[in-house]
C-alpha cells in the first residue's frame, strides 16, 4: 500500500500541491497537517502506525518528513522495523534499495546542515542589528506611562490579573513589564 504524508510549516500555507502530487503518485491514504516539524506531529505518527510490511510512505520532499538527520534516521529505523520503505517524489529517492537509503542519509545530512547555517546566519544578523542599535522583536504594547502604573500597582500588591484589567494590557504584557524590572534575565524576556 502507498501511504502519503504532507506537511506545511504554518497555518498560512497550504498542503494542496503536496496532496495533489501524492494522489497522482497513487497514495491510497494520505495524512496531512499544518504546523512546525517541532512538536508531536500526530498525523505523521498515524501515518507511521498505518504502515505494514511492504508498504511505502510517500512524501513530497524529505524535509516535510524530518526535522533533523537524527529524526530522519529514527523514522527510517521505525520503517525498517515494519518492513516499509520511504519514497520522495521531488528528490527521486526510494529506500527500497541500498543506494536509495544511502542517498536519503546524505540528503538528510545536507538538510540538517542547511537548517544549521540558516539559524547561524539569522542569529548573526540579529546580533549585528543589535550592535547597530536596532531593537529586535515587535514593538512593546505598553506605553512608558502604563509601565510606570504597572510597577506602582505591583509594588502595592495588586495581582497581575488586576493590574492588566486596570491598565488595559494583557497579563503577559504586565508580566514582562514586571520581569524587565525585577527579573531582567528571565527566560520569558528572550
Amino acid at each position: 500500500m502507498l501511504i502519503g504524508y504532507a506537511r506545511v510549516s504554518t497555518t498560512d500555507q497550504d498542503t494542496r500541491m503536496q496532496l495533489d502530487a501524492l494522489k497522482q503518485a497513487g497514495c491510497e491514504v494520505v495524512f496531512h497537517e499544518n504546523g512546525s516539524s517541532i512538536g508531536p506531529r500526530p498525523q505523521l505518527q498515524r501515518a507511521l502506525a498505518a504502515l505494514k510490511k511492504g508498504d511505502t510512505l510517500i512524501v513530497w520532499k524529505i524535509d516535510r518528513l524530518a526535522r533533523s538527520l537524527v529524526d530522519l534516521l529514527s523514522i527510517i529505523g521505525k520503517l525498517n522495523d515494519r518492513g516499509a520503505a520511504i519514497r520522495s517524489l521531488t528528490e527521486h529517492i526510494d529506500t527500497g534499495s541500498p543506494i536509495g537509503e544511502f542517498v536519503l542519509h546524505i540528503l538528510g545530512a545536507f538538510a540538517q546542515l542547511e537548517r544549521s547555517i540558516i539559524r547561524e546566519r539569522s542569529i548573526a544578523g540579529q546580533k549585528a542589528a543589535r550592535d547597530r542599535g536596532s531593537i529586535i522583536g515587535r514593538k512593546r504594547s505598553s506605553t512608558p506611562e502604563q509601565e510606570m502604573q504597572v510597577l506602582r500597582m505591583h509594588a502595592d500588591g495588586v495581582t497581575m490579573a488586576g493590574i492588566a484589567q486596570a491598565v488595559g494590557l494583557s497579563e503577559s504584557s504586565v508580566k514582562r513589564t514586571i520581569y524587565r524590572t525585577h527579573k531582567p534575565g528571565h527566560s520569558s524576556l528572550r
